[in-house]
């Protein structure tokens, strides 16, 4: 079974190139324009042990936000594409990840119905020009475009960064366990019979 996607979007704000194995080992190569989202998808990569390419170039003179929902609905499509029928899938994940002073728990099913769960402490500490609505509205065009019921909770935590890392660190574990095949499942883990 191959496991992979190719997936561009062309906008007037933003170009994307996106490759994804979700069945890789971790190896990565991924240019954003914005250093602080390119370590993340770093992260979610080398912890997911997806294989990822993200070639992205927008209009960073305005600001991020495009650039990195535009990046989340590439990223989401790609996941959605390589899964296929999504046959044999484990399906949920759930992840834990401390960092440092922080904590992540990220759980999530590939249901095909798209949500976004969203938790932080109500006072953010800032991380240079990235703030907490960025890391955001990237899971909420991930979950949109991948058919994915995705709950993230940022426990605690007195750095932004760590906060942020620990959350896409739990991503990519998360999403490694749902995307699991498993050998007892004969096609679409759903009583349904559909996702």
């Amino acid at each position: 079974m191959n496991r992979t996607a190719r997936v561009e979007r062309r906008t007037n704000e933003t170009q994307i190139h996106a490759a994804l194995n979700l069945d890789g080992q971790g190896k990565n190569r991924i240019s954003t324009g914005i250093g602080f989202f390119s370590h993340m998808l770093t992260l979610f990569s080398v912890h997911g042990l997806f294989d990822l390419e993200i070639e992205a170039t927008g209009d960073l003179e305005v600001d991020y936000h495009h650039t990195v929902e535009d990046v989340g609905l590439v990223l989401g499509d790609a996941i959605s594409q390589a899964l296929g029928k999504r046959e044999g899938i484990c399906r949920y994940g759930h992840a834990a990840i401390p960092m440092d002073d922080s904590l992540a728990e990220v759980t999530l099913d590939l249901s095909n119905r798209p949500y976004l769960v969203f938790r932080h402490p109500k006072k953010m500490p800032l991380q240079s020009e990235w703030d907490s609505s960025l890391a955001k509205e990237f899971f909420r065009a991930v979950a949109q475009r991948a058919g994915m019921n995705l709950h993230i909770r940022l426990a605690y935590g007195e750095n932004w960064h760590h906060m942020v890392e620990a959350a896409f660190k739990g991503f990519g574990r998360a999403l490694r366990t749902a995307v699991a095949l498993d050998a007892r499942i004969p096609g679409i883990p759903s009583s349904k019979g559909r996702l």
